[in-house]
């Protein structure tokens, strides 16, 4: 059975220890709609699933290897 939802929502102090980045640039990137967030009341969350895809999608694979 899956986890209830509010118990996947992270607040931004987390996600931004989660990421390796400061609580601003997570807030910056809210303000531009860069990363999928959850407004609860005036609060700002994150659904760990979403940032979980979010991430996969983002993510930058490496050129494959030139044989020569």
């Amino acid at each position: 059975m899956s986890e209830p939802t509010l118990s996947r929502l992270i607040n931004v102090h987390v996600l931004a220890g989660i990421l390796g980045v400061a609580a601003d640039t997570i807030y910056t990137m809210v303000s531009q709609r860069r990363i999928p967030y959850v407004k609860v009341g005036r609060l700002v969350r994150f659904d760990r699933n979403v940032i979980d895809e979010w991430l996969a999608k983002n993510t930058v694979m490496p050129l494959p290897e030139k044989r020569g």
